[in-house]
């Protein structure tokens, strides 16, 4: 396990779905990853709380889209209490230091990025793949964020096959677009969390329990 490559993709994922499956595949094709680790947030104050699934859900959600490839659904921000992405890669990196880590995140992500807590900082810590999605490009490339890492932009065949490992870098990934959303997924089925419940479901990264926690905020960016 040393020395593996992982990608981190971070996200609500209410519901889990075949665009996440697919990105983080392609991600781990374009990068050279060895894994893709899904980080299932615990809550998420930039999102409303109104539909939001109970973890347990989500993250079975999540593992059922994962089955069978490289991927690892994990809620670890729930163990390590990190309330910011800055301070739960930092804590990964801690807990993990022999692992090389890789932020993934959609352009539309990017367009906001700047309102994150420490953002400069995040970039600092790891390099960026950034996925393209149709209508948030412009603004992610227009945004304080994707202005300021414009200077370490990498392609993906210069991240493969650099010999130092250095951040921050920006590399921005293309493919076909994936019209799946989450967003139309519970349209067509606001009770789509029923089918999951049961007993809690293991950590695939901890391999502890993971229990619901209302009234946890994770991934809790805009600074107060």
């Amino acid at each position: 396990m040393a020395g593996q490559l992982i990608g981190l993709l971070g996200g609500s994922f209410n519901p889990a779905h075949g665009g996440h499956r697919r990105v983080s595949l392609f991600a781990m094709a374009a990068l050279g990853l060895d894994e893709v680790w899904w980080l299932v947030s615990p809550g998420n104050p930039l999102k409303p709380r109104a539909g939001m699934a109970p973890l347990s859900a989500r993250v079975k959600s999540a593992r059922r889209q994962a089955r069978n490839a490289p991927i690892r659904v994990t809620a670890i921000e729930q163990q390590l209490h990190t309330r910011y992405t800055i301070d739960t890669l930092r804590a990964l990196k801690r807990r993990f230091p022999r692992r090389r880590f890789v932020w993934l995140m959609g352009a539309d992500n990017l367009a906001q990025f700047h309102q994150w807590r420490s953002w400069r900082a995040i970039a600092r810590e790891m390099p960026i793949a950034v996925i393209a999605r149709p209508g948030y490009d412009q603004a992610a490339s227009a945004s304080p964020a994707g202005a300021w890492l414009r200077r370490y932009r990498l392609s993906a065949a210069g991240f493969r096959n650099r010999g130092e490992w250095s951040a921050p870098a920006l590399i921005e990934l293309r493919f076909d677009p994936d019209p799946r959303s989450a967003t139309t997924l519970r349209r067509a089925d606001p009770n789509w969390a029923d089918r999951f419940a049961g007993p809690a479901p293991r950590d695939e990264v901890t391999h502890s329990p993971i229990h619901d926690s209302p009234g946890h905020d994770s991934r809790l960016e805009v600074d107060a």
